[in-house]
Parts: structure tokens; sequence; C-alpha cells
């Protein structure tokens, strides 16, 4: 009896610890399933993440030529900087100014290009034009458009009539 018992009590005990260690690795494999599917949904959201912040359209960074003209006087001109936002489309901020002599525009905001030929720019633009109401400053807020007519090498201000009634043509060139 005691040859039968003795046999029977370690078969008893080796089945429960293989049990025990084979329910311990399963645990661990799920475990690890479940960081390497975290790691693989990671790794697809910086890439859609990547892809959501290429831009549709030309990229428009840097430093541009920046022109204001009147039917008073010649065209006058500057600069404005495109500062592409990080991890956005198509979206920069702009800042410049032109200045000559007592005149002087300056712009700064934000643009979203949404289309080859369209950017809506939110924002300030201020100029003093000694022509108009004798240089007093006149302010452009909001929401405005640029748009082009010659595929994109220039994009004129769509808000045209100034604050003293007359057309001011405010241009970026690229």
């Amino acid at each position: 009896m005691k040859k039968i018992i003795f046999p029977l009590l370690l078969l008893t005990i080796s089945f429960s610890c293989s049990k025990k260690s084979e329910n311990n690795n399963i645990a661990q494999q799920k475990d690890s399933l479940k960081t390497a599917d975290s790691l693989r949904i990671a790794e697809r959201n910086d890439s859609i993440r990547t892809l959501n912040s290429k831009n549709r359209f030309k990229d428009f960074s840097g430093n541009h030529r920046f022109t204001y003209e009147t039917q008073a006087f010649n065209t006058i001109s500057g600069t404005v900087t495109f500062d592409k936002i990080e991890g956005e489309r198509d979206n920069y901020n702009l800042s410049g100014s032109i200045q000559s002599g007592e005149n002087s525009v300056s712009i700064k905001g934000f643009v979203q290009v949404v289309s080859p030929k369209h950017m809506n720019f939110t924002g300030e633009i201020t100029q003093k034009i000694s022509v108009n109401d004798n240089g007093k400053p006149y302010t452009r807020k909001g929401t405005k458009t640029f748009m082009s007519k010659n595929g994109g090498k220039t994009y004129r201000l769509q808000d045209m009539v100034n604050g003293s009634g007359f057309v001011d043509y405010i241009d970026i060139h690229f």
C-alpha cells in the first residue's frame, strides 16, 4: 500500500506544479501579446499622424515677397514669412511687413491653404498709407482669402477696398 500511495502522491504533486507553470506561461504570453498589440497600435497611430501632417498642396515655408500697390503710387515691397505648423496639414503662421518712408503694411496671423488657388488668412493686416486718410492706420481683421489666378505664383488679397474706399492690391509672391 505504501508503494502505491507514495508514487501517487508524487504524481499528484508533479501534475499540480506543472499546471501552475502552464497557467503562468499562458498569462505571460497574454501579457506579451497585449504589449505587442499596443506597440503595433502606437506605430500605426504614428504613421497615421505622419500622413495627416503632410501637405496636400505646395509647401509655402520660408520668406517670400510681399507687395502693396494702389493707383496713387508705385508698388512698395517687403517680405513675409510662412512658418509651417508642426503636425498640421497645410497650416502656417504668417508674419511680414512692408516699409517705405511714411507708408507701411504689416501682416500677422494664420494661413490655411485650402486649394491650389486659395489660402484662408485669419489675423490682422494693418496699413498706414499717406494718401489714404493722411496716413491714418486701417486694419483688416478676421478671416480673409488670398487667391491666385496665375498658377500659384502670386496670391492676391480679395478684400481689396480699404477704409478710404479705394482699391488696394496686397499680394504675396512665390
